[in-house]
């Protein structure tokens, strides 16, 4: 089974599981399976350069459709974890509610019990305050004193003048216990009014910490559907990608038997175009005579060519390779260069424009005649360009901008497919570069 149908499978049961509920987990836990599942989709991303290279040349929907397959099952994992931390985050919130809830329940019934003490102990320091008030009265048609006055009249408090009659008067003396429950009771009255008014502001907290709970309660919640909802999807358009790219096998393979022709045709035309050139055997016969008085034999390769472009960046090199989805082995005939959409494409060599022209594989492409090295034919070809910078039957010189890089022909993405023809056929570039 192909490496992409393997990792699908997986990925599909992995989510499956995840939709039909998620065990608890711990706070470390989650953040270590959100770290490797990022971790995870950053590989995959790295993969992508290397997977567009070996789709190259592959019908444009199955490429479309592995590729796209690549990003959805990069995605997976990552969705899962950012499910799992959404839901462990609605279930704080949702423990939080319950015991905010349940803080709130009792300092409401709490509130309650105090404020019944309170109106309860209100009648037991009236009845005190009604006994002291009768006894200042009594002190006061007895000796006149204005402190008993000022009791009868509101001008004194009941703590003022129970200060001062209870140090002077027998009669408070004799009343001891009447003073004593009054101020016992004002005391406690006191106390349970200031207990009161912490309950009401933890109270008042409490619905605050509450209302803070709904919002943040609701965006777990929303957090958690949005997540599920993109996971479904997700797996959705993973059951729809394999399906198409089950279905565009068999055009796949004839678009890549198209190119292999399409290959085929361009060695046969350049080896009729080599035969055809009527100083072929004066130039090898120099070349031999200019090799033999040297003393050594043919120029090294790796000193003919240059760079095609100015940083140059292998993605792809020259070599047989398996094909990720249809699993059968071909030629990747030329070294693929980094070449982001519009960058400047350099001649390798000085040399005659034999062809700039549109192919369906190779989709721009122009190719250019070096002449001799060494008393072989060397020619240079660059393809998926965005555009011309140079016609047929032009001269260019070494370094010169013979196109722009792009994504023409049956390419996943911008890129220069760079490919050496050596008397005809094709040969690793890297053989001919510095």
């Amino acid at each position: 089974m192909m490496r992409t149908a393997r990792r699908a499978a997986a990925v599909i049961v992995t989510a499956a599981l995840v939709l039909t509920g998620t065990t608890t987990a711990g706070a470390d836990d989650i953040d270590d399976r959100r770290a490797a599942a990022e971790a995870q989709q950053r590989a995959m991303q790295d993969e992508r350069e290397q997977l567009e290279s070996e789709l190259e040349h592959t019908d444009a929907e199955l490429a479309r459709a592995v590729l796209d397959l690549n990003t959805v099952e990069a995605r997976l994992p990552v969705a899962e974890a950012e499910l799992a931390a959404a839901e462990a985050e609605l279930e704080r919130a949702e423990r939080e509610a319950a015991i905010l809830a349940q803080r709130l329940s009792d300092a409401q019934l709490e509130e309650a019990q105090v404020a019944r003490q309170i109106q309860e102990g209100a009648g037991k320091v009236e009845e005190a305050r009604a006994d002291i008030a009768q006894m200042a009265r009594e002190e006061f048609r007895g000796t006149d004193d204005t402190s008993a006055l000022g009791l009868v009249t509101g001008a004194q408090s009941t703590e003022e003048f129970i200060d001062g009659y209870a140090a002077s008067s027998s009669a408070a003396r004799s009343q001891s216990r009447t003073l004593a429950e009054l101020q016992a009771q004002e005391a406690i009255a006191r106390n349970l009014q200031a207990r009161l008014g912490a309950i009401r502001e933890t109270i008042t907290e409490l619905k605050r910490l509450a209302d803070e709970n709904v919002v943040a309660k609701e965006a777990a919640k929303e957090a958690a559907e949005a997540r599920k909802a993109e996971i479904e999807a997700l797996i959705e358009q993973q059951k729809q990608l394999n399906a198409t790219i089950e279905a565009r096998k068999q055009a796949a393979i004839e678009e890549l038997d198209a190119n292999a022709a399409e290959g085929a045709a361009i060695e046969e035309d350049l080896k009729k175009i080599i035969a055809e050139q009527t100083e072929r055997d004066r130039r090898l016969e120099e070349e031999r005579r200019r090799a033999e008085a040297g003393g050594g034999g043919a120029p090294a390769p790796g000193a003919f060519l240059g760079w095609p472009t100015a940083d140059p960046v292998v993605t792809s090199t020259y070599g047989m390779r398996v094909h990720p989805v249809l699993g059968y082995r071909r030629l990747h005939a030329g070294t693929d260069f980094r070449a982001y959409c519009g960058t400047p494409i350099l001649a390798a060599q000085s040399g005659t424009v034999l062809y700039a022209r549109t192919l369906p594989g190779l989709g721009n492409q122009v190719l250019v005649n070096h002449g001799y090295a060494g008393g072989r034919s060397v020619m240079s070809s660059y393809n998926h360009l965005s555009a011309f910078a140079v016609s047929s039957g032009q001269q260019v010189s070494r370094g010169q901008v013979v196109g722009y890089s792009g994504t023409s022909g049956t390419s996943t993405a911008c890129h220069l497919h760079f490919e050496v023809y050596v008397d005809g056929g094709t040969v690793d570039p890297m053989g001919w570069l510095p």
